[in-house]
């Protein structure tokens, strides 16, 4: 499965985020433990949780760091074409802020677009009715705040290179398996199940 498509199911109740990368060094360091502490808690929460049982919901807490760590884990070992790299800092009030950096070296792009790009982001997380989306506030290609429409263009064109169904920034996606709502806090997201 592409890493967007489980970034979405998965970073998800994770926090998300999600999109795209930074590609300095052309791999992100991270914390294997720290990866497979969040691998852990998705497998808990997917078998969690029966559909028709009642009682209050559980919650797992996982770090900015922990997160981290597993999405750079994620990108590195499904070899991601487009996304290089992915930094989330998450903030109280479901608030997060990001840095992605996008590689397009030896693809057809607009002129537009340069082969090597870095975004910024800051979003808000919303949760409805088993449903997730990011409202962006803030988008930043290198120094330069853009429109929402050029990301939705460089996610246009990357699901062309990974042959996967294109999505937009403004989208609902339907939460992982199990997973009932997220909230972030400041440096750690809760996830409920």
């Amino acid at each position: 499965m592409n890493l967007r498509v489980l970034f979405f199911r998965r970073i998800a109740f994770v926090s998300l985020f999600f999109y795209f990368s930074i590609l300095s060094s052309g791999m992100q360091d991270y914390s294997l433990p720290e990866a497979q502490k969040v691998l852990k808690a998705i497998e808990k929460i997917e078998s969690g949780k029966s559909a028709g049982e009642k009682g209050p919901l559980r919650e797992i807490v996982i770090t900015e760091s922990e997160l981290n760590s597993y999405i750079a884990y994620r990108i590195e070992t499904e070899k991601e074409q487009v996304m290089k790299e992915l930094r989330l800092k998450l903030f109280k009030k479901n608030k997060i802020e990001g840095k992605v950096l996008i590689d397009l070296k030896g693809q057809k792009i607009p002129k537009l677009l340069r082969p090597q790009m870095t975004l910024y982001f800051g979003a808000k997380i919303e949760v409805k009715d088993g449903n997730i989306r990011f409202d962006f506030k803030d988008l930043f290609l290198e120094e330069q705040r853009i429109q929402p429409t050029v990301v939705d263009l460089i996610i246009y064109i990357g699901s062309k290179i990974d042959k996967t169904e294109p999505w937009g920034l403004k989208d609902w996606f339907v939460l992982p398996y199990g997973m009932k709502d997220i909230k972030v806090q400041r440096r750690k997201a809760i996830f409920y199940y």
